[in-house]
């Protein structure tokens, strides 16, 4: 069994309106999904993606009122946003100047080309030029021209106090493959990323994990992320890395249907939420392409609860 890549990455928002302000106007990402959390429907689930709503290409965001996260070890450090060229950094380098977006110079981190930037409530970003991206499934109504689109995650970095544990669930649960590393300077001190490597190819099937054992743990809260997911074709291979967490005797939710997707999630032993989710049925299954994002969107055990659940959730504006 082979994961493909990331599938989304779900992070945690205070404010659901200036949220999808930054990632479609700013970040030119399309608004695929306006949805609920299912398992607290007062809080928006927001999905942003790529102009089709590709698997690989979502960062979604639970809108909890919660405060900023403190930053710190088992959690999520930087998730990666690839576009095409280097070029394109000069170009959002340019745009986040304007804009007056935090971010870095660009800098070479891993052999590739990096901007390091975060969102208004300290999301920590970094774009990636990749090469092997080509031209995909560009969104033709972003703010953002074409050619400078984002195209996918990847790689994401987590940090962990501790490798030997992490690593064999990666490599022997989770069968990456462990390659090169780098250096990178991360929390005042210069450490060494391990580099691990799903079935796909490229930055978008690598996850950096460094390790900080002198780190204080993460807090939850807005501007962090919840958890990370990757990418399984169907609900076969759901139900087969379902039964093969468990022969390896790592407690999971076993699979839940999201209606989109399938997911199963577990905790590594480092401390980061980790999720396998299905390639489909995908976000089309209940809007129009065309349309996806427009209106509140609920899966069908949610639809008779649609005026309790619209009467507890903020308007939000998406055009």
């Amino acid at each position: 069994m082979q994961l493909a890549g990331f599938h989304h990455l779900t992070a945690v928002t205070a404010d659901a309106a200036r949220n999808h302000a930054f990632y479609t106007q700013t970040l030119g990402l399309r608004l695929v999904k306006k949805t609920v959390n299912q398992d607290d429907v007062s809080a928006y689930h927001l999905f942003y993606a790529d102009g089709v709503a590709s698997p690989g290409s979502d960062l979604t965001f639970f809108d909890w009122p919660a405060a900023r996260e403190r930053r710190g070890t088992r959690s999520v450090v930087r998730t990666g946003l690839r576009v095409a060229t280097e070029a394109s950094l000069e170009w959002w380098r340019a745009r986040f100047e304007t804009l007056k977006v935090a971010h870095a110079p660009i800098a070479q981190r891993g052999g590739r080309a990096v901007l390091d930037f975060e969102d208004p409530e300290g999301q920590r970003f970094a774009l990636v030029a990749d090469d092997t991206s080509g031209m995909p499934h560009r969104w033709k109504k972003s703010p953002v021209r074409a050619e400078h689109q984002i195209t996918g995650l990847g790689p994401i970095a987590m940090s962990v106090p501790e490798l030997a544990p992490t690593a064999r669930v990666l490599t022997e649960v989770m069968n990456l493959r462990r390659t090169t590393g780098y250096a990178w300077t991360h929390g005042g001190a210069e450490r060494e990323v391990h580099v691990f490597q799903m079935g796909g190819e490229g930055p978008q099937a690598e996850l950096h994990v460094v390790v900080e054992p002198g780190a204080a743990p993460a807090g939850p809260g807005a501007g962090g992320v919840h958890h990370v997911a990757f990418r399984t074709p169907d609900r076969e291979a759901s139900d087969a890395w379902a039964a093969h967490l468990a022969a390896s005797g790592i407690p999971s939710s076993g699979p839940i249907d999201r209606f989109y997707f399938r997911s199963l999630y577990f905790r590594e032993p480092g401390g980061v939420l980790f999720e396998i989710a299905t390639d489909g049925p995908g976000f089309a299954v209940d809007e129009p392409l065309d349309e996806l994002g427009e209106k509140l969107a609920l899966p069908p055990f949610l639809e008779p609860r649609r005026a309790e659940i619209e009467r507890g959730l903020k308007p939000l504006v998406t055009k």
